[in-house]
């Protein structure tokens, strides 16, 4: 993945240039309500989340060639179709029930899959989807109503997570939009990173790390067996219990895929990760630079699925598989879904071969995206892990 310097990247528009000034605007009035500083997962939470002003929560488009950057369903719906072969499976041993996901971005998945389900003759009871944003929510109705006219009945929008729920939940580049604390261990301990207001703009400040982030930190340590090295800086996800909690929390039978851009524990806290995975998406570049373009470019982090993992067992579920996508694809159906290349017409081969390529290849997402089951109930492993299930690694 290549990163660019600030100064290569493009210049806002006049409409979002004036919207991220009054993000920044904002951010600086709750930095000096709290006293001159606010740690960086309060800012994150801030530029990404806050209501009519943040990233998710305002109106610019996100997703696809004219917004920020490209998802998996959006490069092709082989992706959407070979998830729903898995959806199918687990649908089948729970004796029906519905699909649940979370932040259904464009639309463009939840219609795939419901298109690959009704070809294969099982269509979920329900397909819910849960979306903090207005607008999202939105564009996503729009999309479906186009899309799959006869079956947007069945799909509704949820404020929260259901209280039970039976059947596929489905969470696709969620885990990587969840606000992190970033630290860095100092000769006296764990400093927190912070974000304060200076002369020429937010700048980067440190304090002593409150007692919940050291702690973490700590069992970090711990489970490595090694102290993090002296000016090691990285990210830590606090949010991310709560969140496999939820999940766990209204499960009674089934399994939660969870697809996004991480790596194990081991590798998430090596030496040579020592300034830690924290990206900033703009106009479909990618930078580090987390204090400029405020409210228009999107900010995450990979994701600790070790992390994942221990939350998932710390509230009752099995971790069924892990892989990377590539493998995912490859074990749950791509070939099923390409039989047909050789009769296809020449462009549509090259465009199909474009795609899966940019699905598949290690330099591309096929490596860097790794898919993770949570199940409960008896469910068996989907078969999509069949391949290269690297769930020892964790």
């Amino acid at each position: 993945m290549q990163y660019d310097d600030r100064t290569t990247l493009p210049e806002p528009d006049t409409l979002s240039a004036r919207h991220s000034e009054r993000v920044a605007d904002f951010v600086r009035a709750r930095i000096a309500a709290a006293g001159g500083s606010i740690s960086f997962a309060e800012f994150m939470h801030l530029v990404l989340y806050s209501a009519g002003l943040g990233y998710y929560a305002a109106g610019s488009r996100k997703f696809g060639e004219q917004g920020d950057f490209v998802t998996a369903p959006e490069v092709s719906p082989v992706f959407g179709r070979v998830l729903a072969r898995q959806c199918a499976e687990v649908l089948a041993a729970c004796g029906g029930g519905s699909i649940l996901e979370y932040g259904a971005g464009s639309g463009k998945l939840a219609a795939d899959v419901l298109k690959a389900l009704t070809r294969l003759d099982v269509v979920p009871d329900r397909y819910d989807i849960l979306e903090v944003s207005a607008d999202l929510r939105e564009r996503q109705e729009q999309f479906l109503r186009a899309e799959v006219p006869d079956l947007v009945s069945r799909v509704a929008w949820l404020e929260q997570p259901p209280v039970s729920h039976s059947g596929v939940i489905i969470a696709n580049e969620v885990l990587d939009a969840l606000p992190v604390e970033r630290f860095t261990r100092e000769v006296q301990g764990i400093a927190q990173l912070r974000v304060e207001a200076g002369d020429t703009g937010l700048q980067i400040s440190t304090a002593p790390a409150p007692e919940k982030l050291a702690q973490a930190v700590a069992a970090i340590e711990d489970e490595l067996g090694r102290q993090l090295p002296e000016g090691f800086v990285s990210d830590v996800s606090l949010g991310l219990p709560g969140f496999i909690a939820d999940i766990a929390k209204g499960l009674e039978q089934g399994v939660a895929f969870l697809f996004d851009y991480g790596v194990t524990r081991a590798e998430y806290y090596a030496r040579e990760r020592s300034d830690g995975w924290l990206r900033c998406h703009f106009r479909h570049h990618v930078h580090s630079d987390p204090l400029i373009l405020m409210g228009i470019q999107d900010l995450t982090a990979w994701v600790d699925f070790t992390a994942v993992a221990h939350a998932a067992i710390d509230n009752g579920l099995d971790v069924a598989g892990y892989t990377a996508q590539a493998q995912f694809l490859m074990g749950g159906g791509l070939d099923a879904e390409m039989q047909d290349f050789a009769s296809m017409p020449l462009d549509s081969q090259l465009a199909l071969s474009g795609q899966v390529k940019t699905l598949t290849l290690p330099g591309e997402m096929g490596e860097y995206f790794k898919c993770m089951a949570l199940r409960r109930g008896g469910v068996a492993t989907p078969s999509a892990f069949a391949l290269a299930d690297r769930t020892h690694t964790l």
